[in-house]
This record gives structure tokens, C-alpha cells and sequence, in this order.
């Protein structure tokens, strides 16, 4: 087993701070790059993503779903991204968004597991079949030193349909913080050692935080800087200075490519911004 995930992700800040960049290559970004959209413009656009931005930035979090699209071979270009990614020593987290119950979690769980072809340090989950459809998750991240983040409080615009809705007195929302906070223990919110692996997922571009995390345990993923709106000084307001918090962009820092110091600027310049 390796060092647990929430110890990995507090030493990796305090090297390089806490951004994370989004790893999206849908087909408009691909154009706009000047490439094909097809294997080959994908592999290209990886390949110049990680090796500008895997040596400096925190965590990168590639987006399943845009490999996916390309089949077995689309794939194949995440593995060899995944592994490079980690080699530099960035933490890699998939974004997959990963829900479902019994062996099929299980087996969604599988890339945290040490020589999985798509080991990764963390993955997206969803909690919406209840919590006991993530236990499989849970267990294996437990058993293999990865992490998990779970949906909490997401920001695009409808989703307050379902996670404003109260059941026993509280919020679906709260309800997930509040099984995440179960799952990590007596861990620490703050950057430390005994950070959880358990994180949850909290937009940046939030009006208000309308879920207490006093108790999660464990880091906050917060999508939704740059493009989407949110700020640093968005973050400050939602989640103060003591919170452990992964804030995310990916359209301001993608834009500036293909060009590979380009890339490591705009990058530069968020991990700048978040530090004051």
C-alpha cells in the first residue's frame, strides 16, 4: 500500500501549492488547437497538456468521458497520460463521476488499485444511489491508499433540484457531507497528515455555501474557476482559510495552448492568484 491519499495530497501542496487542472479535450478545444479530432489530435493534445503541466501543478484531472468517446484507443492515450502524469509527480484525478452498486462499483473502483492499467490516484463518485453504493469505492480506496470525491454541492444551475431537497430534516447535499465526514473519521479539514481520503465536491461559483463541512474530514474539490466564473477571492468567501480546499480550472489554462509555455503560464498565473 501506498502513503494514504489525503497524506500524498497535503505533501504535494506544500511542494507546489494547491492548484488542479482539468484535462478536457472535447472536439472544440481539439479544433482550436489546431488539431484533428480524432486519436491522433487527442494523443497530441495530452501529451502537450502533461508534459507542461505535470511537473508544477498539484493534480491534474483528466475527464473520462472525452477519452471514452474514442474508444479502446481513446484509452489507451489515458493510460500512457495517467502514468506520465504520476512519474512527474503530479496526483492524478479521474474524473469519471462514478455511480453505481455492489460488484459494478467494485470494478468501477479497480483504477485504484496498484497495477491497474489506469492507476489513479483518486476518482469522482456519485452518491445518488445511497451511500452504501459507494462502500466498494470506499473499501478499496481504504485498502489501496487512493482517494474518492464525492458530488456534495455542485454548481451547475439545476442542480439544487435534487441536492436542496430535505429529507429528515436536512439536505441531500448536507446528507453526503455528512456520510462523507463518516467515512474519513476524527481525520483533519486543514492541509496536515491526517487529512481524510474522502473529499467532497463544492462549486467555486456557489452564491452561498449552503452546507456546513465543519466535520468532512477530508479536502474540497472546488470546480469551476476561471471560464465558469468563480475566483480566488471566491473561494476565501465560501470556504474561509482554514478549509483544505483543490480548486480547479481548466478552460483558462487550455486555452493558452498548444504552445507548451504557454501552457505553463497560464497555469503559473492561477497558482499565483491562489496564493494571495
Amino acid at each position: 500500500m501506498s502513503a494514504a491519499f489525503g497524506a500524498r495530497l497535503s505533501a504535494v501542496v506544500a511542494e507546489r501549492g494547491p492548484l488542479c487542472v482539468g484535462i478536457d479535450p472535447h472536439r472544440e478545444l481539439l479544433l482550436s488547437w489546431g488539431l484533428t479530432d480524432d486519436v491522433d489530435g487527442l494523443r497530441r493534445f495530452t501529451d502537450a497538456v502533461v508534459d507542461a503541466l505535470a511537473g508544477s501543478v498539484a493534480v491534474l484531472k483528466p475527464q473520462s468521458a472525452f477519452y471514452e468517446r474514442h474508444g479502446s484507443r481513446g484509452l489507451a492515450v489515458l493510460e500512457d497520460a495517467v502514468a506520465a502524469a504520476r512519474s512527474a509527480g503530479a496526483l492524478v484525478l479521474l474524473d469519471a463521476k462514478r455511480g453505481d452498486i455492489g460488484s459494478t462499483m467494485a470494478g468501477y473502483a479497480a483504477v485504484l488499485e496498484p497495477g491497474h492499467p489506469l492507476h489513479v490516484d483518486a476518482l469522482t463518485v456519485s452518491p445518488y444511489l445511497g451511500p452504501d453504493s459507494l462502500q466498494p469505492a470506499v473499501d478499496a480506496a481504504q485498502r489501496h491508499g487512493g482517494g474518492l470525491y464525492v458530488l456534495a454541492r455542485t454548481s451547475n444551475p439545476d442542480a439544487g433540484t435534487f441536492q436542496h431537497a430535505v429529507v429528515e430534516g436536512r439536505s441531500v447535499a448536507q446528507a453526503v457531507v455528512d456520510t462523507v465526514c463518516r467515512w474519513n473519521g476524527p481525520a483533519s479539514r486543514s492541509w496536515g497528515a491526517e487529512l481524510g481520503a474522502c473529499g467532497v465536491v463544492v462549486g467555486a461559483t456557489l452564491p452561498e455555501l449552503d452546507v456546513d463541512l465543519t466535520g468532512v474530514g477530508g479536502s474540497v474539490l472546488a470546480p469551476g474557476l476561471g471560464a465558469q466564473g468563480g475566483t480566488p477571492e471566491d473561494l476565501r468567501r465560501l470556504f474561509g482559510d482554514t478549509q483544505a480546499v483543490v480548486p480547479t480550472v481548466s478552460r483558462d489554462v487550455l486555452a493558452a495552448g498548444p504552445d507548451v509555455p504557454g501552457l505553463r503560464s497560464a497555469a503559473a498565473r492561477w497558482a499565483h492568484a491562489l496564493q494571495r
